[in-house]
């Protein structure tokens, strides 16, 4: 398809200028160009196809060289992307070297902030605005943020001070789930039309300016004003005012989401408010193309897939294995509960919800509350399992140590993509969770290599640990998938295992499915006549010392293998257990100096970081020889 608009310079006075019949067909376009690179590339699709005909209004009401606008995740904004000087290298998204699947400050001067995690948009945008006040600029600040982010207690702290502070800024809430009453449709069209009206809010700002001067009198009159208007409105809507209203935001909406002319309309008569503004707008996931518009969950982070049958289901994964495990465990024992952050299907919970319902909770993008109410019910004789993505958990440190830590509650934490996850980039690695969790009093960590690993780490984290238990697991599918375990026994799990045995030369200890490269190293080495040995871990806090060392009797030289962040990590702990018993070598550690691991694929991140078996086969050599 050869583009009219797209892959030309388009700036605000572009946007600005075009006719609406203009603009549909740039809407259309981008949807092209987004199916096109997705079905390539992989990424968020269902997302950025319901946020097109947004993006275009905003950027053809503010100008994006200028104004600030702050997208919420930024699983949407491959539009602005594209609007923003970013057509030519669109091919390149989420690929090694290419652009970011989300916004970042360092890949173009007009994305004002880094996202990636949920519900910091309207925070971020205040400070952007804040900061403008203070250097006596007027430009706009808006902030994009999606019903789902606004379930995120951060959201609510932002809007609470922004109805107190009356920070001139634009909220944009996103809502791509609800729709509006339908008893109430005609009134509330009505209404929104009048209220995003320029001559009304002009009117309405001289009123209360020329009211404001009358001093004592003239404020009692606004307020006798308001309180009718309140009244008029519970009669009219038979509900309370919005919740927004109350905060101390001026509240428009709803809109359509999908109807350029009111999105302008609404966008430019917010520019003229003084004080916060949250524009209500109602969207379609997966706009354009039928498939995601009838599964959005389905379309909403996708892999490469063709574009005329559709995307297909993953096939078997740790996340398949912890979903089944905790389905059959769940059979046998009506205590366990499970618990998700807005991530039912992402954690592979989905098929539990629907046995167990009751047993069933999801809380919103909420990680804290999760983690809080998981030690309640702990407290309470359940066994709650908070099934969570690391790079998300680390939201609630505190709650784990706090709430369930310190009173060695039994709460069991699944944290899923633990290590690399590939082209998402670095916001959603799970590098740091051996790290802080190693932090954390009473916790016991499992880092399991396989599906049998995963399956037994489960079961005994939920069956036989008495305090906080984690499972830490990586994203995708074990390449142990047909090995087996390497142990006879099912209690043998919870100690260091050994992989293969060829010699005394040095030995490598690793944990989780990083063993494999561990694997490859050894068969290199083994090849060049360097004759060692490979110890593998699943339990990993306590780490079980005494008996790594006594698999290291006779070695000297010993190297550590991990796919997380060095400083607190796996290797930092057994160096230092090791030495407490009186082991006298040296740990060399292989594993993450820096988190900030851009977006490409899983294996090509390892090998950044050195972590691949070719690469650490090489620097053990290096090693030696010295």
């Amino acid at each position: 398809m050869e583009y009219k608009y797209l892959g030309k310079e388009i700036t605000y006075d572009t946007l600005k200028a075009m006719k609406p019949e203009e603009r549909v067909e740039l809407c259309s376009e981008l949807r092209d160009k987004i199916l096109k690179t997705v079905s390539a590339n992989g990424g968020h699709l269902a997302s950025n196809l319901g946020a097109v005909e947004l993006t275009v209004a905003l950027l053809s009401v503010f100008d994006y060289k200028t104004d600030k606008i702050v997208f919420d995740v930024g699983h949407q904004s491959y539009s602005y992307k594209l609007l923003t000087g970013r057509f030519d290298r669109f091919n390149t998204l989420r690929q090694k070297d290419g652009i970011s699947g989300f916004p970042r400050i360092t890949e173009s001067p007009y994305d004002a902030f880094d996202t990636g995690h949920s519900s910091t948009s309207i925070s971020a945008a205040m400070g952007i605005a804040r900061a403008r006040d203070l250097d006596g600029k007027k430009n706009q600040v808006v902030a994009v943020i999606g019903d789902g982010a606004l379930t995120g207690g951060l959201a609510y702290e932002a809007i609470n001070d922004l109805g107190h502070s009356k920070t001139k800024m634009i909220v944009i809430l996103n809502d791509n789930e609800m729709s509006i009453d339908k008893n109430v449709g005609g009134l509330s069209k009505h209404l929104s039309k009048l209220r995003i009206s320029s001559g009304y809010i002009s009117a309405k700002q001289t009123t209360e300016s020329f009211l404001q001067k009358l001093g004592f009198f003239g404020r009692g009159i606004i307020k006798i004003i308001l309180a009718i208007k309140d009244f008029f409105r519970f009669l009219l809507y038979r509900k309370r005012p919005s919740m927004f209203d109350d905060l101390g935001l001026n509240y428009y909406g709803p809109v359509d989401g999908h109807n350029m002319n009111d999105l302008i309309k609404a966008l430019q008569a917010a520019k003229e408010i003084r004080g916060p503004v949250l524009i209500h707008v109602l969207t379609k996931k997966g706009k354009g193309y039928a498939p995601a518009e009838t599964n959005p969950s389905d379309y909403h982070g996708v892999g490469p897939f063709d574009l005329e049958t559709g995307v297909t289901p993953g096939k078997n994964s740790y996340t398949t294995v912890f979903a089944c495990t905790m389905t059959e465990l769940a059979a046998k024992n009506p205590k366990i509960v499970a618990i998700s952050a807005a991530m039912t299907l992402g954690t592979g919970l989905d098929n539990f919800q629907m046995k167990y319902p009751a047993r069933f909770f999801d809380c919103g993008i909420a990680e804290e509350h999760c983690v809080t109410m998981a030690g309640g019910l702990a407290v309470s004789g359940y066994i709650p399992v908070v099934a969570i993505y690391s790079s998300f958990l680390q939201r609630a440190y505190d709650e784990m140590i706090t709430d369930c830590c310190f009173m060695n509650s039994h709460v069991v934490f699944a944290i899923d993509r633990s290590g690399f996850v590939g082209n998402d980039g670095h916001t959603h690695h799970g590098l740091l969770d051996i790290s802080y969790l190693n932090s954390m009093v009473n916790m016991t960590v499992f880092s399991p290599r396989d599906y049998t690993d995963l399956k037994r780490c489960l079961a005994y984290a939920i069956e036989s640990v008495k305090g906080p238990a984690a499972v830490r697991y990586p994203r995708g599918a074990s390449p142990f998938e047909a090995e087996g375990p390497l142990y006879t026994e099912a209690s043998e799990f919870i100690l260091p295992h050994v992989v293969c045995d060829y010699g005394n030369d040095f030995a490598i200890v690793s944990t989780g499915k990083i063993c494999e490269e561990a694997d490859r190293a050894m068969e290199i080495l083994k090849e060049q006549g360097i004759m060692g040995k490979h110890i593998n871990v699943t339990m990993i806090k306590p780490m079980p010392a005494k008996e790594i060392w006594d698999l290291l009797v006779g070695t000297k030289y010993v190297f550590s293998l991990e796919e997380g962040i060095i400083s607190g990590g796996f290797g930092e702990a057994l160096e230092r257990e090791l030495q407490i018993l009186g082991f006298e070598s040296d740990v060399t550690v292989f594993g993450v100096r820096n988190p900030i691991v851009r977006a490409m694929s899983q294996k090509e991140q390892l090998k950044y970081c050195g972590l691949d078996g070719d690469t650490v086969a090489a620097s053990i050599k290096s090693a030696l020889s010295q």
